[in-house]
């Protein structure tokens, strides 16, 4: 099967070699000239045969609104747009209208997978009418890990039912990864504990905590086993945010995601001012002891109440 690949970066370009590792006929455009099979958009559509399917891998947001703007009048009637790219779902709607608009077909994907996906196949979570659907099925296929198809790809509703499956997986993701790295940084915190990347690997396998997310963290250990080569800096792709903005105008409760999406939060402050606040009034009410600022924001000395007798006990 033919296919265009709008966006050639660390998922695009990967998911360009697998179809073509699959037999498939992959032209690929990039704004960078050296992935890129063809120099623009218009000549990605001339290099397609109609009727075209076209996949857009690019960021979310203005860059994919935009992107889908210039192929509804490049295109022509009887194409089909599929969106893999972490858009968010309420994109999706606006974006199957304006297509529609000119005859051409839209099918929203969401993609897990990251830089190994090449390899392992991809996890696929697609949106949009059952015609449309099958005929990008050789495309989902070929993308898919090998085996059962029901175990790495899903047609889960209408169009923008995809991408909301892919931010619900996201806000899972973070919760798992909270977990994990919490009972790292407990465990690293323990003298009894002596070899700490030793435990979690024990956990591999056999255990009801064993999971893709816990090999990485064993291969990550393997490489630096204190994490040392790290800062505790993390950030967020916005399908957390997304996913609590649902929950909260569906009042469904998830105190767990939400957790850790604020843990990131916390991770980007040097200092934390809600930390200074709760500290002023610890000392304020009861005397306990605090840290004074150094030179250039430098924690400082330990100080004590600055007035009463009350106790300096932390």
């Amino acid at each position: 099967m033919q296919i265009g690949m709008i966006g050639l970066g660390r998922m695009g370009g990967n998911m360009r070699e697998r179809l073509r590792a699959a037999g498939h006929d992959v032209v690929g455009y990039d704004p960078r000239p050296e992935v890129s099979d063809v120099a623009s958009l218009a000549e990605l559509a001339g290099a397609l045969a109609a009727p075209r399917v076209v996949w857009v891998m690019v960021p979310s947001g203005e860059p994919t609104r935009n992107t889908v703007a210039t192929l509804a009048t490049t295109l022509e009637p009887g194409d089909l747009v599929i969106d893999g790219g972490n858009s968010r779902y309420t994109d999706d709607q606006p974006n199957a209208a304006l297509l529609d608009a000119h005859g051409i077909g839209y099918v929203d994907c969401g993609v897990s997978g990251g830089i190994w996906g090449k390899d392992n196949g991809y996890g696929l979570m697609a949106g949009g009418e059952p015609g449309h659907i099958e005929r990008a099925m050789p495309i989902f296929d070929a993308l898919r890990p090998e085996g059962v198809r029901e175990e790495g790809f899903a047609h889960a509703g209408p169009v923008g039912a995809g991408h909301f499956a892919k931010m619900v997986h996201n806000g899972i993701e973070y919760g798992l990864m909270q977990a994990y790295a919490e009972g790292f940084e407990l465990m690293e915190a323990s003298e009894l504990i002596t070899d700490v990347p030793g435990v979690i690997q024990a956990w591999s396998r056999g255990t009801v905590v064993r999971s893709w997310l816990l090999d990485l963290l064993v291969d990550a250990l393997k490489e630096d086993p204190r994490l040392d080569q790290l800062e505790g800096w993390v950030d967020d792709s916005g399908e957390g945010r997304w996913t609590i903005e649902e929950a909260i105008a569906h009042a469904v409760p998830l105190p767990v995601i939400s957790a850790a999406l604020f843990a990131r939060f916390s991770s980007r402050q040097a200092e934390s001012p809600a930390m200074k606040a709760v500290a002023a009034l610890r000392q304020q009410f009861g005397g306990h002891a605090v840290k004074k600022s150094g030179p250039a924001g430098a924690p400082g000395d330990k100080a004590g109440p600055s007035s009463g007798g009350g106790s300096t006990q932390q």
